[in-house]
């Protein structure tokens, strides 16, 4: 497994732990027909990086104009070994389709890293990992994170067609035991994932679960962590302004432990949050 050394990050030195990074792209690749992943070498602040985090992206202008805002991009990959971070992105907008253009050897204006990530509860020993579509993105240095910490992780990627299934690598590569299904054969059914993965808590049990990309497995991974007693979070993703917690861009409702609730932003008191005070994803 490569010296990603995710958990826990080195100690922050003297001065503010969000800078504007000018990274030199690596490389920019398709992953399949709808994903690229992009690479880029990082400073040290910038590598500081955890699991859940995220970077403000500068996109470069094209044909269809300049992106007014920038665009936050869940971290995919931090090498810190390597001096690399890495995004994984659908192109579906002037932003993603300005950030496809960039060349190796050209430079990513990344602000970061930023938000609340993951955290893993202590002693935990086996991490449940449910993610669909650009979700998986979210879930790969969380895999990462949970292997540095001695826990097993059971992977379950979820996408419409096999073709579609990305990060198995990735998280082989962390350790995961890697489950794929698809919407064609009707094995990402929650109905159908349901008892799949009660059998696999009954054989070696489940002590947390994290979730990212979809609303049925968000409640299926709520609906599981109750019925097992067990903690959860959830990665969320919204249209912000300034990701750094200042315009109340991003807020959403969420709930409170004694009933109610209340309005929260994704960019400073998330992107991630426990399964039991999300409403959505």
């Amino acid at each position: 497994m490569p010296d990603t050394a995710l958990s826990p990050a080195p100690e922050a030195r003297a001065g503010f732990p969000i800078e504007e990074a000018l990274c030199e792209i690596v490389s920019n690749d398709a992953v399949n027909a709808e994903y690229r992943l992009m690479i880029a070498r990082a400073p040290e602040a910038a590598l500081r990086a955890r699991a859940g985090q995220f970077f403000h992206l500068l996109c470069p202008a094209t044909e269809a104009g300049q992106p007014f805002l920038r665009r936050p991009m869940s971290i995919y990959r931090i090498d810190r070994a390597r001096g690399e971070i890495g995004f994984l992105y659908k192109v579906t907008g002037k932003g993603t389709r300005g950030l496809a253009t960039l060349r190796p050897g050209e430079t990513l204006n990344a602000l970061g890293p930023l938000g609340r990530g993951f955290t893993l509860p202590q002693g935990t020993r086996h991490v449940m990992i449910l993610g669909r579509g650009v979700g998986l993105a979210t879930m790969a240095p969380l895999a990462r994170l949970a292997a540095e910490s001695g826990a097993a992780v059971t992977a379950v990627l979820s996408a419409r067609s096999p073709e579609l299934v990305m990060s198995r690598a990735e998280l082989a590569a962390a350790g995961a035991r890697v489950i794929e299904v698809v919407d064609t054969d009707g094995s990402s059914a929650p109905e159908e994932m349901e008892p799949h993965l009660t059998a696999l808590h009954d054989e070696r049990a489940f002590d947390y679960i994290a979730t990212c990309g979809s609303n049925r497995l968000f409640r299926l991974a709520r609906g599981l962590a109750r019925s097992w007693g067990i903690t959860g979070e959830i990665a969320l993703e919204q249209h912000m302004g300034c990701g750094l917690g200042m315009c109340y861009a991003c807020v959403i409702p969420v709930a409170l432990p004694g009933g109610g609730e209340e309005y929260r932003r994704v960019c400073w008191d998330g992107p991630v949050f426990t399964l039991e005070e999300a409403m959505g994803w």
